[in-house]
């Protein structure tokens, strides 16, 4: 039987990147700004949505994304939180970060199994350095709903 290995290496510069990927979803969500929402996401990023769309490549999602950010505010506020990174090689990362439905006193909200609620969402992203930067490669959203949210 084979041994099983572990992928994870230690960078801290990896999970720095990881963090400001999140704050910079922060800053273009709480400024209702796409083009600072998708400023690190690659050309050809791939996206899923958290109803099982997949989106391929910057073109075809950034429109999605402008049509979000122009849209009257409704619901909640949002902040997004890195929960766990994983680095596996120096130059890829891969990030849960939360999304977290925020209540009125700015507290997040339980999970609700109503999906006509708002709901908070975990997402993981593949982050990869290129010529010393960091970009998106592929984000996948999934509704946090009662019973899922586990830590790592």
């Amino acid at each position: 039987m084979a041994i099983r290995p572990n992928l994870a290496i230690e960078s801290a510069e990896a999970e720095a990147a990881a963090r400001a990927f999140a704050a910079g979803l922060q800053a273009g969500h709480d400024g209702r700004n796409a083009e600072m929402l998708n400023r690190q996401f690659a050309a050809d990023v791939v996206w899923g949505s958290p109803y099982g769309a997949l989106i391929d490549g910057y073109e075809r999602l950034h429109p999605i994304h402008v049509r979000f950010q122009q849209q009257p505010r409704r619901g909640p506020a949002f902040r997004y939180q890195v929960r766990h990174v994983l680095v596996v090689r120096e130059d890829v990362a891969i990030a849960h970060i939360a999304r977290l439905a925020l209540g009125p006193e700015g507290e997040p909200l339980r999970p609700d199994s109503d999906p006509n609620q708002p709901f908070s969402e975990m997402a993981m992203y593949v982050l990869v350095r290129r010529d010393g930067q960091w970009w998106l490669a592929a984000g996948q959203n999934t509704p946090m709903r009662p019973g899922g949210a586990v830590p790592a």
